[in-house]
């Protein structure tokens, strides 16, 4: 994002909310990318999540701005927030600069806000830093380094914070990121044919999915 794409009076500024609701694709790792560099902090929506559940994030992470595809767009209920359809952006973004935006992100700015699953009461939104992710990414760069030959499959969905891992890490690192197909990470067959075809080399598992994924 340059100079140019500043079009609108909705632009984001530091810590500003975005939500972002995409299905697993490179428009998703855009405007993850897209937000962070404008300083702003985004909000996973996850398309597949009832639409009363969605209000409420919607309503109580105070967005600034809604980020979707054409096809996702009906799926989000109805909310006073601008809205970007990523698939309408494309002409825009190829007419861009292709300088980073003058935006000043200190460690304790909010990166990410991650909403627990409700299941001992209302769900409620869990705010992480940028020092606190980018510790995440490089501990993991230390403990066990990627180079540019790895490819790490990402299959965690982005509102469960393993996913913003799976997605920094190896793009910090210079290893190459493939996405698993939307909904990929429910069928173990489709992620054991995508090791082979894709020759991946790193994945992330908790121990009880990794267990059942071996089986």
């Amino acid at each position: 994002m340059g100079g140019k794409f500043e079009i609108s009076p909705r632009g984001v500024g530091p810590e500003g909310r975005v939500g972002i609701s995409i299905d697993r694709s490179g428009s998703m790792v855009v405007a993850l990318l897209a937000t962070l560099k404008a300083g702003g902090a985004f909000v996973p929506l996850d398309p597949d999540y009832p639409r009363e559940r969605l209000a409420f994030m919607v309503e109580d992470a105070a967005l600034d701005l809604l980020v979707t595809t054409a096809d996702l767009a009906d799926r989000l209920p109805p909310a006073d927030v601008p809205t970007l359809i990523i698939d309408e952006l494309r002409s825009v973004v190829a007419g861009s600069d292709t300088h980073p935006p003058a935006v000043a992100v200190s460690p304790e700015q909010a990166a990410y806000v991650i909403y627990t699953s409700g299941s001992t009461g209302r769900p409620k939104g869990v705010v992480n830093t940028h020092a606190g992710a980018a510790n995440r990414v490089l501990w993991n760069q230390r403990e066990t380094p990627l180079t540019g030959a790895d490819r790490l499959l990402q299959k965690t969905p982005l509102n469960f914070d393993v996913s913003v891992n799976e997605i920094f890490w190896p793009l910090s690192a210079g290893a190459q990121l493939v996405l698993a197909r939307p909904g990929g990470h429910r069928d173990s067959g489709y992620l054991v044919r995508t090791v082979r075809d894709e020759a991946i080399t790193v994945m992330v598992f908790v121990p009880s999915l990794l267990s059942v994924f071996l089986d």
